[in-house]
C-alpha cells in the first residue's frame, strides 16, 4: 500500500478480493454484488453498431489559480447532430472535475459511478482521496470499459483538480486501455482536440490568470469548431455556448450560460486578438 507522510492513500492499487469486504471502494462493492452494473461489463447492452451518440471536444488548461475546464455542447450520431446542448464538464467532488469525450452514454455512466466512488470513499475513510488517487480510480473505470471500447464505445475523459497538498492545479488524460498520463500545462481531447490544443499551445503562459484561461479555452473551442464538423461553435440564435468550470483552492465552480454567453459575445469577431500566428 502506498501511504504518504500525511497518512492518506494516494492510490487504489491494493484492492480487496472479490469475496472480501469491499472496504472504501464503491466499484469493488458493485463488482461483488452487481457486476452487471459496471461500465463495460460482459453481457451488457454493448452492440457493434455505428449508431450511438458521441460527445466531442473538451479542453483543460492549468492557470495560476488552478485549472479551467471547458467543453463544446454538440453530440453527434454518425453524420447527424444528435444533441446541441449536451453537458460535457462535471464536478467529481469539491476540488476536482471530469470532462467527457467519446461514446456519450457510457461516458455519463462512468462519471456518475466515479462521483459515487469518491463520495463513498470519503464517507468510509473519513477523508478524501489525494488528487492522484482520484486519477487512479478513474483510470480503473476507463480500463473496465475496454471491452466496450473494443466494440467502438470508447470513453476518453479528462480529469483535473486543485491539489490542496501542493497548492496548484493538476490535470490528467487517459487512453482507452486505462493509461493515465499527467499533463503539465494543458490538454484537449475529442474529435476537435488537436485543433484546440494547437490554439492553446500558441497562447498559454505560466502566469495565466483564471480569467485569461477561460477566454483561451473558449477561443480554442471556437477554433476547433471552425475545423471540425463534430464540434459545436457558439450559437447566438439558440443561445448555446460551451460548458466552463474553474477548479481553484475555493473549489469547483461552474459558470452559468449567461456568464459564458457574455464572454463569448466579446470574443466572437475578436478572435484575432491573441490568435496563433
Amino acid at each position: 500500500m502506498n501511504v504518504p507522510v500525511d497518512g492518506r492513500r494516494s492510490d487504489s492499487l491494493c484492492m480487496p478480493g472479490a469475496g472480501d469486504d469491499p472496504g472504501s471502494s464503491f466499484t469493488e462493492l458493485l463488482r461483488r454484488d452487481a457486476p452487471h452494473e459496471l461500465p463495460g461489463a460482459p453481457g451488457g447492452d454493448v452492440q457493434q453498431s455505428a449508431s450511438f451518440v458521441h460527445a466531442t471536444t473538451v479542453v483543460a488548461i492549468r492557470c495560476a489559480d488552478g485549472v479551467v475546464m471547458a467543453g463544446d455542447r454538440r453530440a453527434t450520431e454518425g453524420f447527424s447532430i444528435a444533441n446541441r446542448r449536451i453537458e460535457k464538464v462535471f464536478p467529481a467532488d469539491a476540488h476536482s472535475g471530469v470532462s467527457i469525450a467519446g461514446a456519450a452514454g457510457p461516458a455519463m455512466e462512468m462519471v456518475r459511478l466515479f462521483q459515487t466512488e469518491l463520495e463513498h470513499y470519503e464517507k468510509v475513510e473519513g477523508e478524501p482521496l489525494t488528487l492522484e488517487g482520484k486519477a487512479n480510480r478513474l483510470s480503473q473505470l476507463v480500463r473496465a470499459n475496454l471491452p466496450a471500447a473494443m466494440q467502438g464505445l470508447a470513453v476518453v475523459p479528462l480529469f483535473a483538480g486543485y491539489d490542496l497538498d501542493h497548492a496548484h492545479g493538476r490535470l490528467f488524460r487517459f487512453d482507452v486501455t486505462g493509461g493515465r498520463y499527467e499533463e503539465a500545462d494543458y490538454h484537449a481531447t475529442g474529435s476537435g482536440g488537436v485543433h484546440a490544443r494547437n490554439w492553446v499551445k500558441a497562447a498559454w503562459a505560466e502566469d495565466l490568470s483564471a480569467e485569461a484561461a477561460i477566454d483561451l479555452a473558449l477561443r480554442s473551442l471556437f477554433a476547433a469548431a471552425d475545423e471540425d464538423a463534430a464540434t459545436g461553435g457558439p450559437d447566438l440564435v439558440r443561445k448555446i455556448f460551451p460548458n466552463v468550470a474553474t477548479i481553484t483552492a475555493d473549489g469547483y465552480r461552474a459558470f452559468d450560460d449567461d456568464a459564458v454567453a457574455q464572454r463569448a459575445a466579446l470574443l466572437i469577431g475578436g478572435r484575432e486578438e491573441g490568435a496563433p500566428t
